[in-house]
């Protein structure tokens, strides 16, 4: 295999959503530590204080109508939208904060 050796990770932390004993044993069973937030439980880790970072600028992206629904048949058309839909955004979030 070409490139550099893979690593297993020594933990892996997860949110409340995979509290359950078989995620641990399924983990556990690779050799890795499960740091899953119980649920009801504060979880102490300092996870989930910047909540669905990734789902918000999915949102963010679906106010702009062009990149909404794919219309574009062309893939660095709808590439450069995406470009300057992200550098708007970019640009709100600095002008407002």
């Amino acid at each position: 295999m070409v490139g550099k050796p893979r690593r297993r990770p020594r933990r892996i932390y997860a949110d409340r959503g995979y509290d359950h004993d078989k995620y641990r044993r399924l983990v556990r069973a690779r050799g890795i530590t499960p740091i899953i937030a119980r649920r009801g439980v504060e979880h102490g880790s300092g996870l989930g204080t910047v909540r669905w970072p990734v789902e918000r600028t999915f949102a963010w992206l679906k106010g702009f109508r062009r990149l909404r629904i794919r219309t574009e048949r062309r893939a660095d058309v709808h590439q450069a939208m995406l470009s300057l839909a992200c550098s708007i955004i970019c640009l709100r979030k600095l002008i407002l904060n």
